[in-house]
């Protein structure tokens, strides 16, 4: 069964409480990169153009959830917004919900737009995320109350509901699944937006029914932040590629010197176990790019696969880099989550980029590149390749959990046809 989108209804003179992701960079004030923000503008434009009555929600940053702060407040993204769709885009009170909002909503017309005060000033918003803090693992009687009080009142400014907030869809957060029961519950329609649909469409094709051959190519800090995906891509890729430091972890697992590099003690046994499971699938680097200081040492080229003891791994080497790239280059379906080493350094980009510009060629070429938000993703954008993929996921954490098969309540909760 496929999810309901915000393309099969009919949204005017309707309230439309959409929730989308504007935890956008903010410095001094001023958005440094308004891209969640352009990414949800085909939603917006498609409940306005139709003249449906657009009421926005998103959380922006980590406020207490004691109410207003305003660090926190979504004005600056109100402004911006505004200027994009050209035309004003009214903020809620500093109170998020209540008597004042409800009756800002009420006066709406057709083709208004209003953005709710950051949901996170509200504690009932994460109050889902506090349960398994708890004892038996379930709310409190007080914060259940919490939790219904601010779903309850979220429910009574929208008519419909959508979700085109792809980044949250892996936490089952007030805005994200309980302001969609609700709305169900009174008889609308809770939906996916363009965003979450796309995002769905290339995560679920690309793992599900891939073009081959099918390479994932895996990379970060910790690999036990990506051993279940991991697990989960042996059965169905061709090929697993690793850098990134979890590559040490997995180096040190077959006996190989690491040096001074990143290594998690505690997944060495594991990995060896998988690494006789995945046979040939799995590959690692065969040379390093390497450092005897992190912060302030020159770059050293290590020639084979062992690091001497003076020296920690920061990328993958020149041999490893044309392997990678060919086996890239060559792929059907390439999904990328993590890059291969510290991007952020000069000395040490080149086995990122090197991955980014192989995915590049193999999308012109007709394979289909799906890059998991994150690191990857600000990598791709750094190095000005992000239109050469084929997709760009908006949610790092979301798109792991849903690669490996996790269950995402605010997907699962929407209409289905």
């Amino acid at each position: 069964m496929a999810t309901r989108t915000v393309a099969d209804i009919d949204v005017s003179g309707r309230k439309v409480l959409m929730r989308v992701d504007f935890n956008v960079p903010l410095k001094n004030g001023v958005i440094t990169d308004d891209n969640r923000i352009v990414q949800a503008l085909p939603s917006i434009h498609k409940v306005i153009d139709q003249g449906g009555r657009l009421v926005l929600m998103s959380h922006f940053g980590r406020p207490k959830g004691f109410g207003f702060e305003a660090a926190y407040s979504l004005k600056p993204i109100a402004d911006r917004l505004s200027q994009l769709i050209a035309k004003p885009v009214v903020l809620g009170p500093a109170e998020v919900v209540g008597a004042e909002t409800e009756k800002l909503v009420a006066g709406m017309k057709d083709g208004d737009v209003v953005l709710l005060e950051n949901v996170r000033f509200i504690a009932g918003e994460t109050m889902p995320d506090l349960a398994k803090e708890n004892p038996d693992g379930k709310l409190t009687e007080a914060q259940q109350k919490e939790l219904d009080d601010f779903v309850d009142a979220l429910g009574h400014l929208g008519d419909i509901y959508v979700n085109d907030a792809f980044g949250t869809c892996h936490r089952k957060h007030a805005s994200m699944y309980g302001a969609a029961k609700a709305i169900q519950k009174k008889g609308g329609a809770a939906v996916a937006g363009y965003l979450v649909e796309k995002e769905i469409r290339y995560l679920k094709e690309a793992v599900d029914n891939p073009k081959r051959p099918f390479v994932a190519v895996m990379g970060g800090a910790k690999v036990s932040d990506k051993i279940k995906l991991i697990s989960t891509l042996l059965g169905k890729v061709d090929r697993i590629l690793i850098g990134g430091a979890m590559a040490y972890t997995l180096l040190k697992a077959k006996g190989i010197e690491v040096g001074k590099s990143l290594v998690e003690e505690d997944q060495v046994a594991e990995m060896k176990a998988l690494l006789e499971k995945a046979g040939d699938k799995i590959m690692l680097p065969v040379d390093h790019v390497a450092t005897d200081d992190f912060a302030n040492g020159a770059a050293v080229v290590v020639p084979g696969v062992d690091i001497a003891a003076n020296l920690l791994g920061m990328d993958i080497g020149p041999a490893t880099i044309k392997l990678y790239g060919d086996e890239v280059r060559k792929a059907g379906t390439i999904v990328w989550n993590g890059p291969m080493g510290v991007f952020e350094k000069a000395d040490f980009a080149a086995g990122t980029r090197s991955i980014a510009e192989a995915a590049a060629e193999a999308t012109a070429n007709g394979g289909i590149s799906v890059i998991g938000g994150g690191d990857s993703a600000a990598a791709v954008a750094q190095m000005g390749l992000d239109d050469k993929m084929t997709h760009i996921s908006t949610g790092g954490g979301a798109s792991l959990k849903y690669l490996e098969g996790k269950a995402m309540p605010p997907i699962e909760v929407l209409d289905k046809i």
